[in-house]
């Protein structure tokens, strides 16, 4: 690579992408099909800046026009920086159909991928972050459908990256059913108030250039809708599935659509939720999901959920167990609420299309324990909006609290005592699988589905040279936990990790403009400690890091591994980390 020249390098990744077999409501599980060639964010970007002296600066759009893209010479792999680039020329590249997306440089570590798509009979801009998986953030991908006769990109989009970007750098991250508010006018109405981000699930994704797991699509929220998206955001996500016709929601966004919702009104989430000031929301324990089917509930957790069902178990009323749940991809339908024009609230379902509906997700539960034993009824469910309300006794209630404080599967029957025939049963069942989108790492490429794991936004600056690394994620392979106890060894285990992400910034940080010129710009230190092997494997690109890098690490690394307690009894624990280099331009 050539810095005078700008020259930077293209290296290409495959994607897995699903498929569908109409562009219609139905929606089906298909084979993984496509290939997606992004680019790879490290110092070739950063060093096309370099002779336009503006590698330092966080924010490359200007007031008017468009930032600084990468345009090819002609030689495979070879790109070179233009300025200022012409709208008019690069719309109509588009619009004759250009195979790959244009390449915006919003800042020296964060790039836009923008390319007209034509994505279930709709025309569509589709526009995707690029660096974003540096500070711990899941890329960003927006589908805008184009307006007609549209001669300028929307660079709103383009805006709202930098923010998104700017917060990630604090440790403020969107998730799924994440919201990021607007601020003004965006894509031309103040009725536009920020986005709602979703994953993926059972919509097509054919045709789309997509970046690297994990990524979210980003929907508009109409301002009337935004009490629902801070407070319920399973419900507006559904609530626009129906309208569009998407199980279980559209990944596209319309300009200027109707709210669809308006005054809160009269709802049970007035009891649930503090509308007025969000100060308390009806909690969601990660991968729970409500299985509705004929004469029979089932509510489904994960075992590796328990800790977070104890703090909601614990700051509940005596008297009533409330929680959301997540969207059940289980299920191939699922309960939605709908507000008519009279503010009312009414109960409906959406579904796969031409799929039988034999399990129908539901949004939320309550367990009220008003109901008297004088009444003849064992326990009383009902649906009531896009949920379930389950009316149990005070004795059913402590008896179900106790069997999810000890992890124990629970059955309530619902009915009259002397009808068996017409009886329900909702149970509670306690699931293996852990919960976990799909991450891989960088020594070997290994899946660490399934692998528990945190975000990490460190505090102190490991800086030298223009660059800086950063510790983004963290994930325990192996650990000794006992989820129904809680981590009992968690501050030990916090503090390790601290010590060890700390020794291996400072080891590297002489070593950081060489890694990133020699493509090596996501690091991983893979730890293990156990009665036979203590020790530490790093790498990049699912290579071993080279041997200067490594020695480097041996005579810092080894006293900090050396020096974590052991007990008789305890399990092997293996813990991987993943860094990032950047260029420094805070």
């Amino acid at each position: 690579m050539d810095g005078k020249e700008g020259r930077v390098c293209i290296s290409c990744h495959s994607s897995l992408v699903k498929s569908e077999c109409s562009a219609s409501f139905t929606v089906c599980m298909f084979v993984y099909v496509s290939v997606y060639v992004c680019v790879c964010v490290c110092v070739c970007v950063a060093a096309a800046l370099v002779s336009t002296n503006i590698s330092s600066s966080s924010n490359l759009i200007p007031l008017d026009g468009l930032p600084p893209i990468l345009t090819s010479t002609g030689v495979k792999g070879d790109y070179t920086v233009e300025e200022r680039p012409s709208e008019m020329l690069l719309i109509q590249e588009l619009e004759n159909g250009r195979p790959k997306p244009l390449v915006f440089v919003l800042n020296a570590n964060l790039l836009a991928m923008v390319k007209m798509v034509n994505y279930v009979n709709r025309k569509c801009w589709c526009v995707t972050s690029k660096g974003m998986h540096a500070l711990g953030q899941a890329e960003v991908v927006v589908l805008l459908q184009c307006l007609p006769e549209e001669k300028s990109f929307p660079k709103d989009i383009f805006r709202h990256f930098i923010q998104l970007y700017r917060d990630a750098l604090t440790g403020k991250v969107v998730k799924h059913l994440s919201l990021s508010l607007f601020r003004g006018s965006f894509l031309g109405t103040e009725e536009h108030a920020g986005f709602l981000y979703v994953g993926a699930t059972l919509q097509s994704l054919q045709g789309l250039p997509l970046p690297n797991q994990p990524y979210l699509f980003a929907l508009l929220v109409h301002q009337a809708e935004l009490a629902w998206a801070k407070a319920f955001p399973l419900r507006l996500m559904l609530r626009l599935g129906a309208e569009y016709r998407f199980y279980p929601c559209p990944l596209f966004n319309v300009r200027f659509r109707k709210a669809l919702f308006g005054e809160t009104g009269h709802t049970i989430m007035r009891l649930l939720v503090d509308f007025r000031n969000y100060r308390y929301s009806l909690p969601v324990v990660p991968g729970l999901t409500v299985d509705l089917e004929a004469q029979k509930t089932c509510i489904k957790i994960p075992k590796d959920s328990h800790n977070e069902l104890m703090k909601v178990l614990n700051k509940s009323n005596e008297h009533v167990l409330a929680m959301g749940a997540c969207f059940n991809e289980a299920a191939d339908s699922h309960l939605i609420c709908v507000q008519g024009e009279d503010g009312q609230y009414q109960t409906q379902a959406i579904s796969i299309h031409n799929q039988p509906r034999k399990v129908t997700g539901s949004c939320f539960f309550v367990f009220s324990s008003a109901l008297k034993g004088s009444a003849g009824y064992l326990a009383k469910s009902s649906i009531v909006e896009d949920g379930l309300m389950v009316q149990i006794t005070v004795e059913t209630m402590a008896d179900l609290r106790r069997a999810l404080r000890e992890m124990k599967d629970y059955s309530v029957t619902c009915g009259l005592q002397d009808q068996s025939d017409s009886q329900e049963h909702v149970r509670v069942d306690w699931l293996e699988e852990k919960f976990s989108p799909f991450l891989s790492v960088p020594i070997d490429g290994k899946s660490m589905e399934s692998v528990s794991s945190m975000k990490m936004f460190q505090k102190s600056e490991y800086k030298e040279n223009g660059k800086i690394i950063r510790w983004t994620e963290v994930f325990f392979l192996q650990r000794d936990a006992d989820p129904k106890s809680g981590l009992s060894d968690s501050a030990e285990h916090s503090r390790l990790t601290e010590r060890i992400a700390r020794a291996f910034c400072l080891a590297l940080c002489p070593h950081l403009k060489l890694l990133k010129e020699d493509g090596m710009a996501k690091l991983g230190l893979r730890v293990t400690f156990d009665s036979q092997e203590v020790g530490f494997v790093a790498g990049s690109n699912g290579q071993p890091l080279p041997a200067p890098y490594l020695n480097a690490l041996d005579a810092v690394l080894i006293p900090v591994v050396h020096s974590r307690r052991r007990r008789s009894g305890d399990h092997p624990v293996v813990i991987e980390f993943v860094f990032y280099i950047l260029e420094n331009i805070t």
